[in-house]
């Protein structure tokens, strides 16, 4: 079969799915069974799949199948945009009843006009000498203690990640990454033109082993790693792995990106403290404060300094003067601390009812925070679990959307425990629970 041939048949597939034939949800055949209907070489079978799979019109599930996913997505999957259901289960930003008003006291001094004046002009990537301070100050945790000068800016978390990737990673270079891992990163590399590599896991996180296994097979620009609070797996690694993963790094001169934006909720301190020349830690305000006050940190290493502020530069990631001001006041003020002991105490209280609601199920969870992993019995299919919770009004993500690699994802979803209520919390739970507890063909029968 030529190529245009085969694209024909992907094509066709596609067509199906658009006018309703193939539904979400729907099992594909086993690619030998599909290319003897089709009357086709197997290989060609494997290539019309792996067409599919790249238009985000199947899913597949390790050990199930491939399936009908029934949405076309233009380049990588991630989360789609917050939406207005009744219990969010998929966006992770704790935001508490009575943050707003201890905001609020905080920033009651913005209104002065010559510091309002002060915050409405432009900034530049590394803020100013008391930013840097109280930033620097903010930051140290564990026996770290970044300097002052080492810090860099941006507007977000996810712009620190990018501008830390484009400073060290050349285009169609490779970053090996755990093989689930933050959405949102897929998206940025495929900007970039950057290729992600997928590193083999355990319960322990991110195996040094493999980051040697594909630097020998794919020579690695860098990897990037949330050693603290995974996300989607919620995993702090041990002091032993956090010490092999540098070495290994160390001995390969591989800069690694260490993701530490949940690093708030636990007491472990970054891979930098072990390693200073060879980490990148990047950070924000988001889930510490809130989604619309954030601000982003990144702390390279001296060698890599200007090379990031070029980056953050040439991105157009620079924050904004508001953005410096305010995280200035609330860090300084102890708005920030308190605000990271309170959601501390929130996100132990909402995993504790999580593991009551859900007990007797397979659940990955962190007792300090704010997200789990929930595998799913047999019966159900992630896709089909989470299109079956949204016809309850509850958002969830199916694992799919954390997989590096298209067709390479457990059959799991990730709940995100941070925005709902806590009467929510409770409601969506009990709800999850009583549809794990049924039979998929029993619960779709009901609808």
């Amino acid at each position: 079969m030529s190529r245009s041939q085969y694209l024909q048949l992907a094509d066709t597939i596609a067509a199906e799915i658009a006018d309703g034939r193939l539904k979400p949800g729907d099992r594909l055949p086993p690619q030998r069974e599909f290319a003897y209907e089709r009357q086709i070489a197997v290989s060609t079978a494997s290539r019309v799949y792996s067409e599919l799979l790249r238009r985000g019109l199947v899913v597949g599930e390790v050990g199930r199948g491939t399936f009908i996913s029934g949405e076309a997505r233009r380049g990588a999957a991630a989360l789609a945009e917050p939406r207005g259901v009744r219990i969010d289960f998929e966006f992770n930003y704790p935001i508490l009843p009575t943050q707003t008003a201890l905001i609020a006291r905080s920033l009651e001094g913005l209104a002065n006009p010559a510091l309002l004046d002060a915050a409405s002009r432009q900034a530049i990537s590394v803020g100013t000498p008391e930013v840097r301070n109280v930033g620097a100050a903010h930051l140290t945790t564990g026996g770290w203690s970044p300097r002052a000068e080492q810090l860099v800016f941006t507007g977000s978390g996810r712009q620190s990640i990018a501008a830390a990737l484009a400073a060290i990673v050349p285009t169609g270079g490779r970053c090996g990454v755990e093989a689930l891992t933050y959405p949102f990163i897929k998206g940025i590399a495929a900007r970039l033109g950057i290729v992600l590599v997928p590193l083999s896991m355990d319960e322990g996180g991110l195996r040094p082993d493999s980051v040697e296994k594909a630097h020998r097979e794919m020579h690695l620009s860098a990897i990037y790693v949330q050693p603290a609070i995974q996300n989607p797996l919620g995993m702090t690694m041990t002091s032993g792995r956090r010490a092999d993963l540098v070495a290994v790094a160390e001995k390969l001169g591989l800069p690694i990106i260490e993701d530490n934006v949940y690093g708030f909720l636990d007491d472990v301190p970054p891979l930098a403290a072990l390693a200073p020349d060879c980490c990148i830690v990047v950070d924000s305000l988001s889930k510490k404060v809130a989604p619309g006050l954030a601000l982003g940190f990144i702390v390279p290493p001296e060698r890599l300094r200007e090379s990031v502020i070029a980056s953050v530069r040439s991105g157009g990631w620079t924050a904004t003067g508001f953005a410096f001001a305010a995280a200035e006041r609330m860090m300084a003020d102890g708005t920030v601390p308190e605000l990271v002991r309170m959601k501390r105490l929130d996100a132990e209280a909402r995993q504790k009812l999580a593991a009551v609601r859900l007990e007797g199920f397979e659940i990955q969870a962190n007792p300090k925070c704010y997200h789990l992993w929930l595998t799913l019995p047999a019966h159900w299919r992630s896709q089909t679990f989470v299109a079956a919770a949204a016809r309850r009004d509850i958002a969830l993500t199916p694992s799919t959307t954390f997989a590096v690699t298209p067709g390479h994802a457990p059959n799991a979803v990730r709940l995100a425990l941070a925005a709902p209520t806590m009467g929510q919390l409770d409601a969506g739970l009990c709800t999850l629970a009583a549809m794990l507890r049924s039979g998929e063909d029993d619960f779709v029968s009901t609808e």
